[in-house]
């Protein structure tokens, strides 16, 4: 049983890392611009902190389930987070990237981005309830450690397979990093647009 919790708190977290966000998003762009070592850093530095973090949503999912107003506070922060790292893309989008980079630096960049991750509250909140109300992972802190870590073991992997992706189709393709860069920057650009659009619509044409 517990080797099953650690399997779905990796396979879940694996899953919850695919589709295109602010996390896989700079990293690719830290892969494309710094080298796969730097993304390797950034991609351990993450996962290390996603155990802490998946941990204490899954701890406080209960209390958190209870804020009326968590869901609009988590879109404003991403409209936020999307914009700035889309105006600090933009930016540097004509830089060359430089020869060497400090280890420290894609560190701290993983650290930082694995605590502004809000989008990850509402995903344990739904997967993890979920999870424990089927009776599919076991309840104590033990198996919340275990599951926690296999959380952090499915992030790690989801965003190593975005790492070398990324990496392939720049080889691959031949592609700027200046065009990569724009297209990123334009995607962050949409999301956070997209998030002013939902919460325009919940509050303007759904109540």
């Amino acid at each position: 049983m517990i080797f099953l919790t650690f399997f779905l708190g990796a396979l879940a977290n694996f899953i919850g890392y695919l589709p295109p966000g602010n996390i896989n998003l700079t990293l690719v762009q830290i892969t494309i611009n710094r080298g796969l070592k730097q993304a390797l850093h950034f991609i351990i530095a993450f996962s290390c902190v996603e155990f802490f973090f998946t941990f204490f949503i899954m701890h406080a999912a209960e209390w958190l389930s209870q804020q009326v107003k968590l869901d609009t506070i988590i879109d404003w922060v991403m409209v936020v987070l999307f914009f700035v790292l889309g105006i600090v893309t933009w930016l540097n989008r004509n830089k060359p990237p430089k020869k060497n980079y400090s280890n420290r630096s894609s560190i701290k960049y993983g650290i930082l981005l694995g605590f502004l991750n809000p989008v990850q509250i509402p995903f344990w909140m739904i997967t993890g309830t979920y999870l424990i109300t089927h009776n599919w992972i076991l309840i104590g802190r033990l198996a919340l450690i275990v599951f926690s870590l296999g959380s952090a073991c499915g992030a790690f992997l989801a965003l190593f397979l975005f790492a070398k992706f990324a990496r392939y189709v720049q080889q691959k393709f031949e592609l700027s990093n200046r065009v990569i860069n724009m297209s990123i920057a334009v995607l962050f650009f949409t999301f956070s647009a997209y998030h002013v659009a939902k919460e325009i619509y919940l509050v303007y044409y759904k109540h």
